[in-house]
């Protein structure tokens, strides 16, 4: 008998690719674990000109996300770059505009990790975490880290925290993603799939 994989949505803003590469990862961790498949999406980049409309569909990469992405998933890896520590705007416009989800409980009850990418070793990478983390508990959200078991969180000289997977991009966002990043990278996306899965099963 064939069952439905269970979607779980990787969404993200990515400007330079950095942070659409880590999303990669985090989806690559979701297929891997049996039952579960990964949804990537991103969001269009705010304008700073009032007229100025996004096309339909990106001209590369992931498609927009849309509501239906949001109800159908079983869990949530969110991801910006960091803007002075904080998630870029981009991703802030598309969460303020999800109050009918909010109202709804849409998300509520299902599993969510975060993760970003910098241009510096120290640029804000867990106050962005944080910040993303805000309003998905609003959503009523089950929030997810990476424990200490991954011994990558304790080795590790580039990016990667307990609070979410992250990647030191530089100054020109070409440093390459180190092996450290990749395996946490990999290892949260498979964290969040089993999760969802086990609660989906306790329904």
């Amino acid at each position: 008998m064939n069952t439905i994989p269970l979607s779980i949505l990787v969404l993200y803003y990515s400007r330079h690719g950095a942070t659409r590469k880590l999303a990669e990862l985090i989806a690559q961790g979701v297929d891997s674990v049996p039952g579960a498949e990964a949804r990537l999406r991103t969001v269009p980049s705010v304008s700073s000109v009032a007229e100025a409309t996004a096309p339909s569909i990106p001209d590369d990469g992931a498609p927009y996300v849309d509501a239906d992405d949001l109800a159908e998933c079983a869990g949530l890896a969110l991801g910006s770059p960091t803007r002075f520590g904080n998630m870029a705007s981009s991703m802030k416009y598309f969460l303020d505009g999800t109050a009918a989800e909010w109202v709804n409980g849409t998300l509520s009850g299902k599993p969510a990790v975060v993760f970003t990418s910098t241009g510096s070793l120290h640029g804000g990478q867990e106050a962005t975490l944080l910040s993303m983390m805000i309003p998905l508990l609003h959503h009523g959200m089950l929030l997810m880290g990476l424990p200490y078991t991954h011994p990558e969180l304790m080795n590790t000289a580039s990016g990667g925290s307990p609070y979410g997977a992250t990647h030191w991009a530089g100054v020109d966002g070409k440093r390459a993603i180190t092996e450290d990043e990749r395996a946490l990278s990999i290892a949260l996306g498979r964290r969040l799939a089993m999760a969802a899965l086990k609660l989906h099963e306790g329904q």
